[in-house]
């Protein structure tokens, strides 16, 4: 058994200071091989939040991996957006515009897919696309993918999706992806894709925001993932009282048809 944890939003400038050491604690106590940040780690990208980011980082006992979200760029310094868009992301959390982590029984892949141009939406890169599908097609486990932008969301959105968003997974369940981890909604959501000619090969892994105080009717929370070669068990972790603890969990198995939630 592989263990992930799943975080996004962090979005330090308007974080809540208060929950901020019991995530860490329950990050770190559930003691996971791969710590996953599916970006916004801050508000408007400045060098203040982006350090808190950092120490934030330093404090997980566990590795971690990350790809930015569009709150990670800048808003209102328009050269930085437009020209140096990722100069503070990558001094103060990674160069790595598209990281790759290779666990036992697990490849994960992060996607970058903010677009400076269209600051809410992001956009799908499609050469990340093309060498993320290379990476899994050489993976002998479960292939799982970063991105701060959802491929699918509610009616009631009010955000745009990313053009091209169902192409796109189409394309990841053709080349083996199993499953996707984003956030940039603030709310929870966790089920199969339904890909037109391959059903529900690729589950989905959608977290709120794990210290925002725009929680937008929900809780603040993060996702344990506890992996092995053909099921998933989803954990989702809420912060209550002070604390995070278990609110929900659901188990997957992935066969012929894809993945399918095991009864209670």
């Amino acid at each position: 058994m592989t263990r992930l944890i799943h975080i996004s939003d962090l979005h330090f400038g308007r974080d809540a200071p208060e929950l901020l050491d019991p995530l860490l604690r329950a990050v770190n106590r559930a003691k996971p091989d791969l710590v996953a940040v599916t970006g916004d780690f801050t508000q408007r990208a400045r060098r203040s939040q982006y350090r808190e980011a950092r120490a934030f980082l330093r404090k997980l006992s566990a590795p971690w991996m990350a790809v930015p979200g569009n709150h990670d760029i800048s808003l209102d310094n328009l050269w930085l957006r437009f020209v140096r868009p990722y100069r503070r992301y990558r001094r103060f959390i990674t160069e790595d515009m598209m990281p790759v982590k290779q666990l036992p029984g697990l490849t994960v892949v992060g996607f970058n897919t903010v677009d400076r141009f269209r600051w809410q939406r992001g956009k799908i890169r499609w050469l990340q696309m093309r060498n993320a599908c290379r990476i899994f097609s050489e993976s002998k486990g479960l292939n799982v993918v970063l991105a701060h932008h959802p491929f699918e969301q509610d009616a009631d959105v009010d955000k745009s999706l990313m053009r091209d968003a169902d192409q796109a997974i189409e394309r990841l369940s053709e080349c083996g992806a199993h499953l996707v981890l984003s956030g940039h909604l603030h709310r929870w959501r966790t089920e199969p894709f339904l890909s037109r000619k391959h059903g529900a090969q690729v589950l989905q892994v959608h977290v709120g925001t794990g210290l925002s105080t725009r929680r937008r009717g929900q809780e603040n929370d993060f996702a344990i993932l506890d992996l092995q070669s053909h099921s998933a068990e989803i954990r989702r972790m809420v912060a209550r009282h002070g604390h995070f603890d278990e609110a929900e969990r659901r188990l997957y198995h992935f066969g012929e048809q894809g993945w399918k939630r095991a009864e209670a």
